[in-house]
Parts: structure tokens; C-alpha cells; sequence
């Protein structure tokens, strides 16, 4: 699996975590489309998963005039992964973490999404 199709993935097994509170390694082998568990796939979901508390406290502390409460889910778990690609993996260039944010919240968000994860990442490595 590409790494992109691994975020894809990754954003929609970690939405539906957030919506449920479940075992991240059961979620993502309840997706009959990761039967062959992917790597990458699963150190995004674990990791998110494992970092949340601080990954949120990371994003809260640069929304401007915002709460981490009022972001949509979708653009929260996209941020959630970027976030974590930022601090904990150091085999990923930031720029290539915030373009793959941005590519999932112009498809999965609104028409607002890319552009709102743009800034906060965008802040967040400033």
C-alpha cells in the first residue's frame, strides 16, 4: 500500500475511533480492505491513537480564536495524523506531511478544510 492510500486509510479508521472508543489494532483489522496490514498504516493509527492527549494539546495551542472542541472531525483526525507524521516520525519531510494534509482535507473536508489544516499546520512548524 502507497503511503497516501495508507493516510486514507488511516483518516478513515482513526474518524471512526473517535466516534467509537475501540481497540485501534481491532479497528483497523475490521476494515476488510487492510486484510494485508500495511505498516505504515498501522504506525499512523497506533501512533495517533498512543499520542492523542498530546497531539490535541499541540493543535489547541495554535488555533487562533478557536477550540479544539469546534473543529469538524474530519478535519481534526486529518490534523491529528499530520501532527503526529510532524513530531514523531522523523523519516517524513514536514512538507510532504502538511501537502498530504491538505490533499485529504480538500477531498474529505469542505470547501474551507484544506486551507483551515494549511494554517494550523502551518503554525504549528513556524
Amino acid at each position: 500500500m502507497k503511503r497516501h492510500a495508507a493516510r486514507e486509510k488511516a483518516l478513515q479508521i482513526l474518524f471512526q475511533l473517535d466516534m467509537n472508543d475501540n481497540d485501534p489494532k481491532q479497528a483497523v483489522e475490521d476494515h476488510p480492505e487492510t486484510l494485508e496490514l500495511d505498516e505504515f498504516l498501522m504506525t499512523l493509527v497506533q501512533g495517533v491513537a498512543t499520542h492523542k492527549v498530546t497531539i490535541d494539546q499541540t493543535i489547541a495551542g495554535h488555533l487562533d480564536n478557536w477550540s479544539i472542541d469546534r473543529i469538524a472531525s474530519v478535519e481534526k483526525t486529518i490534523l491529528r495524523i499530520a501532527v503526529y507524521e510532524i513530531k514523531y516520525e522523523d523519516d517524513i519531510p514536514v512538507g510532504v506531511s502538511i501537502n498530504e494534509a491538505v490533499e485529504l482535507a480538500n477531498v474529505y473536508g469542505d470547501e474551507k478544510s484544506g486551507k483551515f489544516v494549511n494554517g494550523v499546520l502551518s503554525s504549528i512548524i513556524a
